[in-house]
């Protein structure tokens, strides 16, 4: 993790990558509900024009609240997080997220942080990423 307390704007967060695998998909469709045919049907997918099944939108937003929680030190330091779904993520990919300290403010201790997360395809599945941790007070 970084010192989260001393954090400065430009400070890079440790990228994590995962692969993502149709079991996982899955699972994430039977906690979730959505058993839309795109996430769990190769063939319905493909017949609507996709190259095969895609992750859920939310289980890529998942993966990348991770990467900045373990990051931070904590899920309870992520006080807020969004981003925009640029591309699908498909069965088989390994999906790595990035993230970059833009502003630190020490009134409220919350450090902003410019978000994504890119495909081994080379595809920005996740762009225009936002995420607000609170600072750890304790290493002031």
């Amino acid at each position: 993790m970084s010192a989260v307390g001393t954090l400065r704007a430009g400070d890079v967060m440790t990228p994590l990558s995962r692969l993502v695998t149709q079991a996982q998909i899955d699972a994430y469709a039977e906690a979730s509900g959505d058993h839309n045919p795109i996430h769990v049907d190769e063939e319905f997918a493909r017949s609507v024009g996709l190259p095969g099944t895609i992750a859920h939108g939310m289980l890529d937003l998942g993966i990348l609240t991770d990467a900045v929680a373990r990051w931070a030190g904590g899920s309870d330091r992520v006080a807020s997080i969004g981003c925009r779904f640029s591309k699908p993520l498909l069965a088989g990919d390994t999906i790595t997220c990035t993230g970059t300290v833009v502003e630190v403010d020490e009134e409220p201790g919350i450090a902003v942080l410019s978000l994504e997360a890119v495909s081994d395809r080379g595809d920005r599945v996740l762009t225009h990423g936002r995420a607000e941790i609170r600072l750890d007070r304790s290493r002031s």
